[in-house]
């Protein structure tokens, strides 16, 4: 009887091991593990002097197709992705909209922006809040373009230049 329960809990493992291993490349989590592989990923350099779990977290979003009002890797909006980092990174839960966030935060300028600043935007006919993205490094921030899925850009690039509207940081 013992010989059978481990037979059948072996199979079960087993084919457990199989279907994961099997699953869709497009929806698998890709972590970088190593700083020249979220650098390759986000597409600038990342060194030891960088926060790496929000590298890392960045990097492993990159590629995730936009959705509006998206909370998952399947997609994801730009409120969607600053709120999923800030908890896994930091812990802390954001609002749902760039609003929220926008309002969550106290103003910073730009020439002293920090990785994991907040950048936001106007990209409407409004000038309200309604883009929002994590600053990294370099003028660098990520977020989820409606065009694009999640990627870096810069904020010197003209259409982030024409619709910024701020920079903030979390109060703890």
């Amino acid at each position: 009887m013992n010989k059978k329960i481990l037979f059948y809990k072996l199979s079960i493992l087993l084919l457990s091991v199989i279907l994961l291993n099997s699953c869709h490349t497009a929806n698998r989590v890709i972590v970088p593990s190593n700083i020249v592989t979220i650098g390759k990923r986000l597409g600038i350099r990342v060194d030891n002097n960088d926060y790496l779990p929000l590298y890392r977290e960045a990097a492993s979003w990159i590629g995730v197709p936009y959705k509006y009002g998206g909370d998952t890797r399947l997609g994801i909006d730009c409120s969607g992705l600053t709120r999923q980092i800030y908890l896994s990174v930091y812990s802390i839960s954001l609002g749902r909209t760039s609003e929220d966030i926008y309002r969550k935060s106290y103003r910073i300028a730009k020439r002293n922006l920090q990785d994991g600043d907040l950048v936001f935007f106007s990209t409407g006919k409004k000038s309200r809040i309604n883009h929002v993205g994590i600053y990294l490094k370099k003028g660098y921030f990520i977020h989820s373009s409606t065009s694009k899925g999640v990627v870096l850009n810069h904020i010197n690039e003209p259409y982030y230049v024409k619709t910024w509207r701020g920079a903030g940081r979390i109060k703890e």
